[in-house]
């Protein structure tokens, strides 16, 4: 049968005599069975595989997009159905899977169309079981381990965050209100909503928790006239952060410290955390909150943006933590609410962003594909399919799968917001009036 073409069942009836004497080799019979589980994942598009053993398979109803795939190594197949996330992600860096035809976010997009069915598989279900058994001890992030974790991801070059991000480097889930925005004008827009529901005005004093390179900071500092300490573990980040502060002459309002959350005794009007959260773990979430209610004025109010999990209970994938984000935790909605609360916080508005981010990573992968050879210098060609697959499989886990962005308000007082929300909306018309009569402004007087 080798270089035939064949189906998953065809290739079952001719090869089902060969499973009943013995010949047919372990990686056959593997290549067999991931086959029957592609069947039922394909719902969309044309996949073809090119097997190791000289086999061709295709799944799927037809048309765009289509995808063809070379699998190289024999014991790949078997690989996949153990571990499908760790396999999938490690055969696309290492060259044991090669995409012959159509692209990554193209093959990612066909196989990531049903979760029901992903999660069906074998294999997924051993590794969510053992996910669960060691879910303490995989997700349990002390102050030390925080520090290695963000060290991890965050500590690399600056550069290379420069090849994809926007020009203010925020590192998170962008707001596109109507959705045709650029990527540095849904950054914006997403700064704009984030002081809307904070309630800006001057002279307030904000904690920013995960500050990252300092956009959000000095954002509130320069349009808010606000004093901002921003707090991260990263070297990298802290550095960049309080270089640009003295650049833009706002270093007498914001300061940067590396600090964990965990140690700050200041009190604060504000406090904001965009992106942070993720890293910070199940088993820290009441630390988390009740560090948040400890350093909140009374009249104080708070804002949480991280990514969230439309499940019973958060997690974290098998690669990402693996490659990307040691120690992420993906939390449920439901978890997080219930951990304010246990904290004694109030809370005065959600909101839930579905398919923001993955607009977002679509923008950060087609600005990576754009620099991809300076990404290679830097660091080498692993690297950088393992940048691809990163930004590529969470697009699809957001655009297909159970991954959104909520954006929780939070005081100690029920009335330190008002009543109704619609000042949200107010204030950000006002912010873009105000900006665009400023700019207006400028060009006249230059």
């Amino acid at each position: 049968m080798s270089n035939s073409e064949t189906s998953p069942d065809e290739g079952f009836e001719q090869e089902g005599s060969r499973i009943e004497t013995g010949r047919l080799a372990p990686g056959r019979a593997a290549m067999w069975l991931l086959a029957k589980s592609l069947r039922r994942l394909v719902q969309n598009g044309r996949l073809t595989i090119y097997d190791p053993c000289g086999q061709t398979w295709h799944f799927g109803p037809g048309g765009e997009p289509a995808v063809s795939v070379r699998l190289t190594e024999k014991v790949l197949p078997v690989q996949l159905l153990v571990n499908p996330s760790i396999a999938l992600g490690e055969a696309y860096m290492d060259g044991t899977l090669r995409i012959e035809t159509g692209s990554l976010r193209d093959l990612l997009s066909i196989c990531m169309t049903d979760i029901d069915t992903i999660d069906a598989l074998p294999g997924r279900r051993l590794t969510r079981w053992l996910d669960a058994f060691l879910s303490r001890r995989l997700h349990h992030n002390p102050i030390s381990r925080s520090h290695a974790n963000v060290a991890h991801h965050y500590d690399i070059s600056t550069e290379l965050y420069d090849l994809f991000l926007d020009a203010d480097r925020q590192y998170s889930c962008a707001y596109f209100p109507i959705g045709t925005e650029t990527l540095d004008e849904a950054q914006a827009f997403k700064k704009k909503h984030i002081a809307a529901k904070l309630l800006m005005r001057p002279g307030l004093e904000v904690l920013d928790i995960g500050s990252g390179w300092g956009g959000l900071a000095m954002e509130l500092a320069q349009q808010h006239e606000a004093r901002v300490t921003g707090l991260s573990l990263s070297t990298e980040q802290i550095a960049a952060a309080r270089e640009r502060a003295q650049q833009t002459g706002l270093f007498d309002q914001v300061a940067f410290e590396r600090r964990d959350y965990r140690e700050e005794h200041g009190l604060y009007d504000r406090v904001v955390s965009v992106g942070m959260f993720e890293h910070v773990g199940r088993s820290g979430f009441d630390a988390f909150f009740t560090t948040l209610q400890r350093v909140l004025r009374p009249d104080g109010v708070a804002l949480l943006h991280a990514i969230g999990r439309m499940a019973p209970k958060g997690g974290s994938d098998p690669w990402i933590r693996k490659y990307v984000f040691p120690g992420g935790y993906l939390p449920t909605l439901s978890e997080t609410i219930a951990a304010a609360e246990r904290a004694g916080m109030w809370v005065t508005d959600v909101e839930v962003l579905r398919l923001h981010y993955a607009e977002t990573l679509r923008h950060w992968s087609e600005r990576f594909a754009a620099e991809r050879e300076t990404a290679r210098m830097l660091y080498d060609e692993r690297f950088c399919r393992m940048w691809e697959f990163y930004l590529a499989v969470c697009e699809m886990a957001f655009r297909n799968g159970r991954l959104m962005v909520f954006q929780i308000q939070l005081a100690k007082r029920r009335d330190a917001v008002p009543l109704t929300r619609d000042y949200i909306a107010e204030t950000e018309t006002g912010q873009i009036a105000g900006n665009i009569s400023s700019d207006t402004n400028t060009r006249r007087t230059s």
